[in-house]
């Protein structure tokens, strides 16, 4: 399976399918669309109203990556469900956490699947 980052010179993009009204901000594991896509899916309880939704997943993403939430920037996709997210700082490192991310999503019932 593909896996939803690279690494670039300022840190890891990340490439983000959010579901908002989700219940709850959590990250879910990787989807794989029909084009083979991978994509880190992430719900978050707020709609999709007046950035809400947007500021929310750069707060779980933040948090969940070790890094401020002014370190997380919002490349593309602000009004579509699908986003491609900049993290700054050490490439590897954020690597290596997004890695063990999507393995606890894995482990606590967040399936990887197709979408």
């Amino acid at each position: 399976m593909a896996v939803p980052w690279r690494t670039t010179g300022a840190g890891l993009e990340l490439a983000v399918r959010v579901t908002p009204r989700g219940g709850e901000d959590r990250i879910t594991g990787i989807v794989e669309d029909a084009a083979g896509g991978a994509w880190l899916a992430v719900r978050v309880a707020v709609p999709a109203e007046g950035g809400r939704a947007n500021l929310a997943v750069r707060r779980l993403l933040a948090r969940a990556l070790g890094v401020p939430v002014s370190a997380v920037e919002l490349r593309s996709g602000a009004a579509s469900r699908r986003k491609r997210v900049l993290l700054r700082g050490p490439p590897v490192a954020l690597r290596e956490r997004a890695v063990a991310l999507t393995a606890e999503a894995g482990a606590r019932g967040g399936q990887a699947r197709r979408r």
